[in-house]
Parts: C-alpha cells; structure tokens; sequence
C-alpha cells in the first residue's frame, strides 16, 4: 500500500507542477525559449539562423540551466539572490538619534553685523510676548462672572489659530 507523508508544516512545503520542479524552475526554463525566438525573429538575417545566433542561445539555455538546479533543497538562483543580499548588505551601522542634546556642537562664528541682527530680531520676539500674571482676586471675580446667570460666554476662533472669548449680558 502506497502511504503519503504529510508535513505538520504546510507553509514550508513547495508545490510540485511538473514532475518535481516548482514554479520558478519551470519560469527560469522558459527563458532561453523566449530569448531563442527573439534572437531568432529580430537579428538579421531575419527568421534565418546564422553562426553568431547559436552562442547567444546557448549561453542563456546553459545559464538557466544552472540556475533552475537544487541544490540542498534550494534553487540555484534563491541561493544566488542569498550571496547577493548578504554581500550587498552594509558592513558598518552608524547609530545616530539625530538628536542635539549632550552634544558638542561645532556651530559657524557668525560676523559681527549678523550676531548683532539676530540679537535685533530676538529682542523684537521679546518685547512682543509680554507675561501677563494674574492676582487671586482676579480669579474670584472670574469665577462670580462664570457663576452669575445674567451673563453668557461664547468661544469664537479667530486668525491665526486665536481663540476669543465673550462674556455677553442675557436681554430680556
């Protein structure tokens, strides 16, 4: 009685379409067999075989050969794209957090006329933001103004990203 193994792992299992060759080695074979009929076709003479036709097909026809071959259960050419990934791969990783802070930075020495206008610009930054401080009275009238029933507040967004708030008195 002929008995099947059947492997617990599905995944690992490569489908078998003619005899035992897979799909790629199948696809790896029919390239000579495109490039026979393109050398053929389109160099001249056309349609006519000639002496430097025959080495342009038989060096694709022995190189797919080869590569379609096994070896250790593998395709020649998955080994090949393995070689290449591993020596095409970078030798040296550079660690960088492309981050500034703890770092000794090598800055350009600005010229005096240009440390004097940025120090022009930053000044005009401060004079502009003013701090506004608040006392605790400040916050109790606050807090009577939100709790009076005769007076509303209304939120209205305003340019550039500001927000505005009201306080309007209710009409009867």
């Amino acid at each position: 009685m002929r008995t099947t193994v059947i492997p617990a792992q599905i995944t690992t299992v490569e489908d078998k379409i003619a005899g035992n060759l897979n799909l790629t080695q199948i696809m790896i074979l029919m390239v000579p067999v495109f490039w026979s009929t393109i050398v053929y076709s389109i160099l001249s003479p056309k349609m006519g075989l000639s002496w430097y036709k025959l080495p342009l097909i038989l060096i694709v026809l022995f190189s797919c050969l080869i590569l379609s071959l096994r070896i250790k259960g593998k395709v020649v050419l998955n080994w090949l794209f393995i070689l290449l990934t591993y020596y095409l791969r970078p030798k040296y990783y550079l660690f960088n957090k492309n981050d500034s802070y703890l770092r000794t930075l090598d800055l350009p020495v600005f010229a005096k006329r240009e440390l004097r206008l940025f120090k022009a610009k930053t000044n005009r930054r401060e004079a502009k933001q003013t701090k506004i401080t608040f006392s605790f009275s400040d916050f109790v009238k606050f807090e009577n103004l939100l709790g009076n029933p005769k007076y509303t507040i209304s939120f209205k967004s305003g340019r550039r990203a500001g927000l505005n708030v009201a306080f309007e008195k209710i009409r009867k």
